[in-house]
């Protein structure tokens, strides 16, 4: 993935970072500066001018797919088949450029790196991983996830959706909802009980039986897609196993890395809407000044910037550790947790500047906070990760 890219570039992206107090930028290698310079001109002149727009008319932008796939963020944090073998700090600078953005965006880019290929990459076979990788990689094809039903949520381990043998055949039966993708996916990655457990299965969407229905209308989430997926009599070889996952380990071990981008992309999602609200506090006037010149406008200020410096340090420790091999899953939920906490916070802290302006599409505040409703609740929601960093202090588990 060729980082290159124009000093001019380098200065506008520079030039858009207002909340960073601490010189953030200096804990970052040249390289790690490139890709999130890089992604960060690509937000501003494909994202930013057509967001409001897809999200008004609820449209998922899919012609940005091979965009994304030519910048190298699909898969990106992956190596080999075409992948282009990121570290985590750079994955998660992107991500948290792409949220800048919208939400809608780093999830795309999050289902189908973090999970739908990142179980390909970690559980299948070499012949899965032969056949959808590259295509992922390459943004020819796009990929869900399946694990999420409608009447088991954050607990999985109550799924429905059964795998049965029928000679040297699986045939699924069940539902998936909330399901990012599904209707524009060329394949699915089902997670399924069987009489050996719970198994991940590689389906193509094609195959008969399979069936995506966009959930609307959505308040949050607008200008992507989420779906209730039909599983009927779907029949599936003996190879469409995932081989190496067996057990709920295997689609946790997924959702922990899009856990971990989202650590990252909740505080571009902040930073935006910080940037807004600094931006126009400047320029509007009220009582002959302007808002930016009261008291109360500037606390309102200074607490957000501090909460995005420190969740950007969070996300910037979590990344270390994870390129060090030493990132323990509570850890991650410590960074999810407490920078969709924050996140949501800074937003509709930022639409108060806004006032009534902050409730239209022209500013991004309430859009990210409309959004972060969502984030906050997948993959895990603050409940599930209190708990579990609650059993990681105590030792005794309550999630029953």
């Amino acid at each position: 993935m060729s980082l290159a890219h124009s000093s001019a570039d380098r200065e506008a992206a520079a030039a858009v970072d207002p909340s960073d107090l601490i010189s953030f930028d200096s804990l970052l290698s040249t390289e790690e500066l490139a890709l999130r310079d890089r992604v960060r001109t690509f937000v501003r002149e494909e994202i930013k001018p057509n967001i409001a727009k897809w999200y008004e008319e609820a449209r998922f932008p899919i012609e940005i797919v091979p965009k994304l796939a030519k910048l190298g963020l699909l898969g990106m944090h992956l190596k080999g088949y075409g992948c282009a073998g990121g570290t985590a700090v750079e994955y998660g600078l992107a991500a948290a450029e792409l949220e800048a953005g919208d939400s809608g965006i780093r999830t795309l880019v999050s289902v189908q790196g973090s999970l739908a290929m990142s179980a390909i990459a970690k559980h299948g076979s070499d012949e899965q991983k032969q056949e959808w990788l590259p295509r992922m990689a390459a943004g020819e094809a796009i990929g869900c996830f399946g694990l999420t039903e409608p009447t088991a949520g954050s607990d999985p381990s109550a799924m429905t959706t059964f795998a049965s043998r029928d000679g040297a055949d699986w045939v699924l039966n069940g539902a998936k909802r909330w399901i990012g993708l599904a209707n524009v996916a060329q394949v699915a990655v089902i997670w399924a009980q069987t009489d050996e457990g719970v198994r991940g299965f590689v389906v193509p969407t094609g195959t008969p039986g399979f069936t995506a229905t966009p959930i609307e209308p959505k308040l949050s989430m607008r200008a992507s897609v989420q779906c209730e997926i039909s599983l009927e009599n779907v029949r599936l070889p003996d190879d469409a196993v995932l081989p190496n996952a067996s057990g709920l380990k295997g689609p946790f071990s997924c959702l922990n890395e899009a856990r971990y981008g989202i650590a990252w992309g909740t505080m571009g999602a902040a930073r935006d809407a910080f940037e807004d609200a600094l931006a126009y506090s400047k320029e509007r006037l009220q009582f002959g000044r302007p808002l930016a010149g009261y008291q109360l406008t500037q606390q309102k200020l200074v607490n957000m910037a501090l909460e995005i410096n420190k969740g950007f340090l969070l996300a910037l420790h979590l990344g270390r550790l994870k390129d060090a091999g030493k990132l323990q899953p509570h850890q991650i939920s410590v960074g999810k947790l407490n920078n969709c906490r924050e996140a949501i916070e800074i937003c509709r802290e930022a639409r108060t500047i806004l006032g009534g302006n902050g409730i239209t599409l022209a500013y991004s505040p309430l859009r990210h906070a409309n959004n972060l409703e969502s984030v906050r609740t997948y993959e895990g929601t603050d409940e599930v990760h209190t708990l579990i960093l609650g059993q990681k202090l105590t030792g005794v588990g309550a999630f029953r």
